[in-house]
């Protein structure tokens, strides 16, 4: 009747698309590029990946801010 499958079904994890830093809509993900079909934004891979690296090295040359608490009111009694 129902022939067995022996080759198992290729799960992967759920990726949001990129959104589009003009617009904020969801991009079109291409072989080679990312395109907005709303605003015509595209954006090509290998240029995304370059953008990503110097993004990453300016993070890590900025300082890090240490993180404040709840400031005082300053009021004495």
């Amino acid at each position: 009747m129902a022939e067995e499958k022996s080759a198992k079904k290729d799960i992967r994890p759920y990726v949001p698309p990129k959104e589009c830093p003009k617009c904020g809509s969801r991009m079109a993900n291409h072989a080679d590029r990312y395109t907005c079909g709303k605003c015509s934004y595209t954006e090509f891979k290998s240029q995304a990946k370059e953008a990503q690296t110097e993004q990453k090295a300016q993070d890590a040359k900025k300082p890090q801010k240490p993180k404040q608490g709840k400031k005082d009111s300053g009021a004495a009694v």
